[in-house]
């Protein structure tokens, strides 16, 4: 009966005994081969010379630990010619020479280490009954090297840190099916050359804007696109603003106190309505479309053109098109929207808003009193949608100051290169004067914000012009350093890759190193990161 609830036992041994025990099983075992090949020769042999017992730990049975003692046979080998007198029979299949726990049992706690590292991944083999020590787990991670990935033809890299500020790698990433394809130990332009020329095939590589990444990505693949981050090139023309800013610190506090001391006065501003949601843009493009389609329609009629021929022309069915033409306009594949339940509530809402109330909860207890029967996410939805087109909202976190204190410079930058009219009216004011004042920061403003609206796919002009006007102002530093990486730039803003998804896999890869307990080195890390699901 025992050997019928043992279906675990690895193929190839016939049990012998089952010694079962309130911790551990312990199985009996031996081989089923009569005969076994000479590990030397290959020559048969059936004479066994001794026999020795092997331990072997194995899967767990109902939580409790399972041990196997395997009866090994020492075999004469046969082969006269052979430089072996005797050998033991090898555990094909079922456990390696010399190991203590059979092979699926190796696969098994291999991927509990690859998945919780060694510490964590030994306190989770207690618990799943096949112990085994952290640094045990360690090796069996190193022991296999990892499987080599394809290369890919959409590459991103980019570094992260060992230790901030002091050592850095490099990690690749195949952007089209987001994973992580190599590291590297370092980032140094010949060790990312030397990664290229050894795998070709990459068409795009995606990076930021680091020389060192250009100088590897050119002398590795040159065949390859160049795609700059537009995140970094972002953070690049904050950087460019910011530099200009610094020189004028105790100017912007100045004017801070001087704003402080004379307010001006309140100057009502028209409150602009919500920005539609992607339902409502979705469905205006759908109408927009099938009136186009209508219009069409009509001026083929207007031609002369049977509906037949029409129908074949635009591949609609003509029983539709005759129906367009009976209602005079394209359908409405959607009702009109009913009117909500919090309108009767709006005027209350806004004056509340306009108070300072920006509390939803606070809100919905209100209007329930007055016999609103919504639920609190009606509420909570209004408020942020109005909380998005209110100035005194706009920059709360990052760039509002209290009175009489000047925001950051980094602040600072950021409301430079935004639309002035969002800001709030402190700090419209006080952008307002400092760009009269500051010799040269207005036209840098208006360039920077040109490029801004060009990354942001807001504008369709010339990168080369906004070049040209940026090296008349004092970003012109800036323009240089651009200029030297034009192409990269230009194909940022002509493709859609970014190296977004490799700073995922960073975020991953520094989880899996501080869980690792001061163990990560390189070797071991690489493994993980790269087979661990």
């Amino acid at each position: 009966m025992c050997k019928r609830l043992l279906p675990l036992i690895p193929a190839g041994l016939s049990v012998i005994q089952v010694l079962p025990d309130p911790k551990r099983i312990t199985v009996v075992a031996q081989s089923r081969s009569r005969t076994v090949a000479c590990v030397s020769c290959g020559h048969p042999s059936w004479r066994v010379h001794s026999t020795y017992q092997r331990c072997l730990c194995d899967l767990p049975w109902q939580g409790r630990i399972v041990q196997i003692h395997v009866r090994v046979r020492r075999f004469r080998c046969l082969n006269p010619c052979c430089c072996r007198c005797t050998f033991a029979e090898p555990l094909i299949g079922i456990a390696v020479r010399s190991a203590r726990r059979t092979t699926r049992l190796a696969e098994i706690q291999r991927s509990v280490a690859l998945a919780t590292g060694g510490e964590p991944g030994a306190r989770l083999a207690r618990r799943l009954a096949i112990p085994v020590s952290p640094d045990t787990l360690l090796r069996l991670i190193l022991r296999t090297p990892a499987p080599p990935r394809p290369t890919p033809p959409v590459l991103g890299l980019d570094d992260w840190a060992y230790r901030k500020g002091h050592r850095y790698g490099t990690i690749l990433v195949d952007l089209e099916h987001n994973q992580v394809v190599d590291l590297l130990p370092d980032r140094q332009a010949g060790t990312v050359s030397t990664w290229l020329q050894a795998h070709q095939g990459v068409v795009i590589i995606a990076r930021d804007r680091a020389g060192a990444y250009a100088d590897g990505c050119r002398d590795g693949a040159p065949q390859a696109v160049q795609v700059a981050d537009r995140w970094h090139l972002l953070c690049n023309v904050g950087d460019a603003l910011r530099q200009a800013l610094e020189p004028h610190q105790g100017l912007i506090t100045h004017i801070v106190q001087e704003l402080a001391a004379t307010p001006a006065p309140p100057a009502p501003e028209p409150r602009p309505e919500p920005r539609p949601t992607a339902l409502e843009r979705r469905r205006r493009a759908g109408r927009m479309a099938r009136q186009d389609l209508f219009d069409e329609v009509a001026r083929m009629v207007t031609a002369g053109m049977t509906i037949g021929s029409i129908a074949k022309t635009l591949g609609k069915d003509p029983r539709t098109l005759q129906r367009w033409l009976r209602t005079g306009h394209p359908p409405w594949h959607h009702r009109q929207p009913r009117g909500s339940i919090l309108a009767p509530y709006r005027a209350y809402l806004e004056r509340r808003f306009e108070e300072g109330c920006r509390n939803a909860a606070l809100l919905w207890r209100e209007l329930r009193e007055q016999g609103f029967s919504g639920r609190p996410s009606l509420v909570r939805v209004w408020v942020g949608r109005w909380k998005k087109t209110d100035p005194a909202c706009a920059f709360k976190e990052r760039s509002a100051a209290p009175a009489g204190k000047a925001p950051s410079i980094d602040a600072l930058s950021r409301m430079l290169t935004q639309d002035l009219a969002t800001l709030p009216a402190d700090n419209r004011r006080l952008c307002e004067r400092l760009l009269a004042i500051v010799p040269g920061l207005a036209a840098a403003t208006v360039v920077a914000q040109r490029l801004v609206r060009m990354l942001q796919h807001e504008s369709t002009e010339p990168l080369q012009d906004v070049l040209d006007a940026m090296k008349a102002t004092l970003l012109d530093r800036l323009a240089q350093s651009l200029e030297r990486d034009v192409a990269a730039v230009q194909a940022a803003l002509e493709t859609p890759w970014t190296t977004s998804p490799v700073e995922g896999q960073i975020n991953r890869l520094k989880l899996i190193k501080r869980a690792m307990y001061g163990r990560a080195g390189f070797r071991l890390l690489r493994q993980r990161v790269l087979e661990a699901v």
